[in-house]
């Protein structure tokens, strides 16, 4: 009897062994199952995502056509609306004197005073000054309302006097340069806002309203200004990165969306009929961001889905590749796609990773230049964004792999772009040195992005050395001065040596 009992007892542990490794079997395989699949994943991304150097010269060539076509038509035959910008004549480096500028965003303003030194001093002081506007003007308002407002804070500023400016004073006409960045935000609030902004040329019927408009609010407060220009905040960086630097060709704004200025000849721009003017060039407002075309590396399954639930489906495509607006959101896209067909966080989907736009590029660019052994800052921004409490080194290598394919593309086609106007210029084989500036944080504090789209110039160009791309120092504002300086007689000119 003891021995039937010890032969049934040996028969139920080997049973319950024999389940135990055919459970645990099961559990490797379906893993390894799910790891495959995500890798999967990640190899169809990459090679969705690929930027060839062929298909950058073919990008960079399309570019160089709708340029030349939106410098010709002005009837929408180009994807590019190719601005005049009516900025024609630039800063030397020379001008002295004090310089007043604005610069309006989709919730604040910024106003700033500057004072020149000529070409030895360039900046001898400095002054801005920031305010939000307020929310019941930012939601179902019109524009005077916003002008208003903006004209009586700039009153307030420009009034004041310290050790460095002399207050504005009755009987002085200042000219106020004038730049806008437009908002990017697919929060669906903004639906709601009375302020339908646009890009516009100002010598459109809209573009003179809009700057008739701002002037009266100016005088109705009493403020001594005039604004001569309004234009993107882009056109303002050029013409403050040539008060620096005469060299500087077109300057490119790569943050939360994007665009491109250059300096043009005004004999290729047919559409430019002004015998007003004797200057032989004309910045032009590319406005690179609704480009589109059957080259670009678009995923259907992510940048596709992305941009049909934009706030504008079918515009915007080269944007929505390339800006800080919506990177994140693509490696969101991407992420919830693993986690939702290969349980790459567990077999229950994170609902915050549900949540669109939840993911910024700043915090992307700290999980995709995460240095630390096993990526231990990946696995923090997971806890702090999607509430992902537990992550191996493995999957936080993943995460790291998909921002790496989305940010590489994007810097490369960013690259494309630079090299597109270095193109249609005809500056891309010449010994003639050409500066393209950057401005925008994606640009600025996204290392990673940076060294892509400057590795893509080179391999472009050749490695030329005659092609330079820096850091603008137009950006924050300053620029919407140096359209003041381009636009004025100086307070105190300081012409340039005779030669």
């Amino acid at each position: 009897m003891k021995k039937e009992v010890v032969v049934v007892g040996v028969v139920a542990t080997l049973a319950t062994i024999t389940a135990t490794v055919v459970l645990v079997r099961r559990w490797r395989r379906s893993s390894e199952s799910r790891w495959r699949r995500t890798q999967r994943i990640l190899r169809t991304l990459a090679s969705q995502c690929a930027t060839p150097l062929s298909k950058l010269e073919q990008i960079a060539d399309e570019l160089v056509v709708d340029m030349k076509s939106g410098l010709s038509y002005s009837d929408g035959r180009s994807k590019l609306p190719m601005i005049i910008s009516y900025v024609d004549s630039l800063p030397t480096g020379y001008e002295g004197g004090i310089y007043y500028g604005l610069n309006l965003s989709g919730t604040e303003f910024r106003a700033s005073r500057i004072q020149l030194g000529g070409k030895t001093a360039r900046i001898v002081n400095q002054e801005s000054i920031t305010i939000p506007i307020p929310q019941h003007l930012s939601v179902k308002s019109s524009h005077q309302e916003v002008f208003d407002y903006i004209a009586m804070e700039v009153g307030k500023f420009f009034s004041t006097s310290n050790e460095n400016f002399p207050a504005l004073t009755q009987g002085q006409n200042k000219k106020l340069g004038f730049t806008y960045s437009f908002p990017v935000d697919e929060d669906t609030t903004s639906l709601e806002s009375g302020i339908k902004w646009k890009k516009f040329s100002i010598n459109d019927p809209e573009g003179k309203a809009m700057v008739d408009d701002m002037n009266k609010a100016l005088e109705t407060h009493g403020v001594n200004m005039q604004v001569s220009a309004m234009v993107d905040e882009t056109v303002g960086n050029l013409v403050g990165d040539r008060c620096y630097n005469t060299e500087v060709v077109a300057a490119v704004t790569l943050a939360m969306g994007t665009n491109a200025a250059y300096i043009e000849q005004k004999s290729a721009v047919s559409k430019w009929n002004d015998p007003s003017t004797t200057s032989a060039e004309m910045v032009i407002d590319v406005e690179w961001g609704g480009f589109n075309s059957s080259n670009l590396p678009l995923t259907k399954e992510f940048d596709v889905c992305l941009d049909a639930k934009s706030l504008n489906p079918g515009e915007q495509i080269f944007e929505k590749l390339i800006s800080g607006m919506y990177l994140g959101e693509i490696v969101r896209l991407v992420l919830l796609k693993m986690a939702k067909e290969t349980a790459l966080f567990g077999d229950i989907v994170p609902p915050k990773l549900c949540n669109p736009y939840v993911l910024r590029s700043p915090d992307m660019a700290a999980m995709h230049q995460d240095t630390s052994e096993g990526r231990e800052v990946v696995g923090e921004k997971l806890n702090e964004i999607f509430e992902i409490t537990v992550s191996t080194p493995m999957v936080r290598e993943v995460v790291a792999d998909v921002c790496d394919i989305v940010v590489e593309r994007a810097a490369r086609l960013a690259g494309a772009g630079i090299v597109s106007i270095l193109k249609k210029l005809d500056r891309t084989g010449m010994t003639q040195k050409s500066v393209v500036t950057v401005e925008g944080g994606l640009y600025q504090h996204y290392r990673l992005f940076r060294n892509y789209l400057h590795s893509c110039v080179w391999e472009m160009l050749g490695s030329s050395e005659n092609v330079v791309i820096e850091n603008s120092n137009g950006g924050s504002g300053v620029g919407a001065v140096f359209l003041a300086v381009s636009n004025s007689k100086p307070i105190q000119e300081s012409t340039p040596p005779s030669s």
